[in-house]
C-alpha cells in the first residue's frame, strides 16, 4: 500500500518523507503561489488558476490572496463560494464545502492530524480526517476548524472560534471549544 494510499483509508501515513506526496504539495504550492501573485483586477486568470488548483468547483466561486492548501484535489467547492484573505485548508483528506458559503479572513482548515507519540510524529507519520461544511455556512474570521469535523447547513461560527467537534444545522456556535450558542430558528 502506497503512503497516499494509507492517507485515503485513514491510516498512519508518511507525510514529509514520501516523495509522490511531497511533489504533490510542491506543485500545487507553486499554484497557489502563482495565484497569490495575480492581479485583483485579473479575474479571468485568477478564476481558470483556481480551478486548476481545486479538485471540485462550481462557477461563482471567489478566494481573496493569499490562498494557500497542500494538493487541491481533495477540496469541493460548492456555488456561490466567498473566502476572504488568507485561507489555508490542509486537504489531505476531503475537505467539502456546500454552497452559499461565506468564510472570514484568517481562517484555516487542517484535516491533518499528528500522533501523540513523538517517535511517530518525528518519523513524519500523521494521519487525516475529512472536513465537510454544509450550505448557507458562514464563518467568521480567525476560525480554526479540527480535522473529522462537519458543520451543518444554515449555520453561523462565530469569529475566532476553533471547531474540534461537530456542529449541527441551524445553530449559531462560538468559542474555543467552539460551542453551540443559541438555534437559529429560535432567533427568528
Amino acid at each position: 500500500m502506497t503512503e497516499k494510499e494509507k492517507c485515503a483509508a485513514g491510516l498512519l501515513y508518511d507525510a514529509n518523507y514520501d516523495k509522490e506526496l511531497l511533489n504533490e504539495r510542491i506543485a500545487c504550492k507553486d499554484l497557489c503561489g502563482e495565484y497569490n501573485q495575480l492581479k485583483n483586477s485579473d479575474s479571468q486568470n485568477r478564476n481558470t488558476l483556481l480551478k486548476k488548483i481545486i479538485g471540485k468547483t462550481e462557477e461563482n466561486i471567489c478566494i481573496e490572496p493569499s490562498f494557500w492548501c497542500d494538493y487541491g484535489y481533495n477540496i469541493e467547492v460548492g456555488e456561490n463560494f466567498y473566502a476572504n484573505h488568507n485561507l489555508v485548508i490542509l486537504d489531505c483528506a476531503t475537505v467539502k464545502f456546500g454552497d452559499n458559503v461565506f468564510i472570514g479572513p484568517n481562517c484555516s482548515f487542517y484535516t491533518a492530524g499528528h500522533p501523540l507519540d513523538a517517535k511517530q510524529r518525528n518519523e513524519g507519520l500523521e494521519y487525516a480526517r475529512p472536513i465537510t461544511v454544509g450550505d448557507n455556512v458562514w464563518l467568521g474570521g480567525n476560525v480554526v476548524v479540527l480535522p473529522g469535523v462537519s458543520i451543518g447547513s444554515n449555520t453561523v461560527i462565530g469569529a475566532g472560534s476553533i471547531v474540534t467537534k461537530d456542529i449541527p444545522d441551524g445553530v449559531v456556535a462560538i468559542g474555543n471549544p467552539c460551542k453551540v450558542v443559541k438555534d437559529i430558528a429560535e432567533e427568528n
